[in-house]
């Protein structure tokens, strides 16, 4: 073999582990921006994806709510079961199962899905049915919903009692079907 075909050789050699080189580094490269993307992946943008799947939420100070997702919003959903529904407060969500793989960025959700907790509560208080309002600490109110502020509920106990209930203690609300 003259020097020259050596040199080439070498050279394709050389060549051949700089490309082998830069593939490895890329491929880390690659999966620390795929890691780096899915930390912007929300709860609730997996739950948009997951809407007309049959779910099982863990929640805090309820349990476990099962049943069809019908709407996801801005920190709160709508679970449909065999005899309620229920408007379960993100928040307090501590496990979903039977979720979808796939996820739903906020950009591409309906108009009405940045609508917070108050909107719902708003139109279960203009239905004036009973329900029972659970609280992350495990209290519940059997209750009618009366008016809604910024950052509590007016609800109506019992024989006419008044409570004010902060929005941010709220883990879910039951219907009473």
């Amino acid at each position: 073999m003259s020097w020259e075909e050596e040199l080439f050789a070498l050279l394709d050699d050389l060549e051949q582990q700089a490309e082998a080189l830069y593939d490895a580094e890329r491929g880390w490269e690659l999966a620390d921006r795929s890691r780096a993307a899915y930390r912007e992946v929300t709860l609730a943008s997996r739950l948009m994806a997951t809407v007309g799947a049959e779910v099982r939420f863990e929640v805090a100070g309820v349990g476990a709510v099962v049943g069809v997702l019908d709407r996801v919003a801005d920190g709160w959903c709508v679970v449909s079961g065999a005899a309620q529904d229920w408007v379960v407060c993100l928040p307090a969500v501590a496990a979903v199962h039977g979720a979808s793989g796939r996820s739903v960025p906020e950009l591409a959700w309906p108009p009405v899905a940045r609508l917070g907790l108050g909107s719902a509560l708003r139109r279960i208080a203009d239905a004036g049915e009973r329900c029972v309002l659970h609280l992350r600490s495990g209290t519940t109110y059997d209750a009618v919903l009366r008016r809604v502020g910024s950052d509590f509920v007016e609800v109506v106990v019992g024989e006419g009692r008044e409570a004010l209930v902060a929005l941010d203690r709220i883990a879910a609300v039951q219907s009473r079907e």
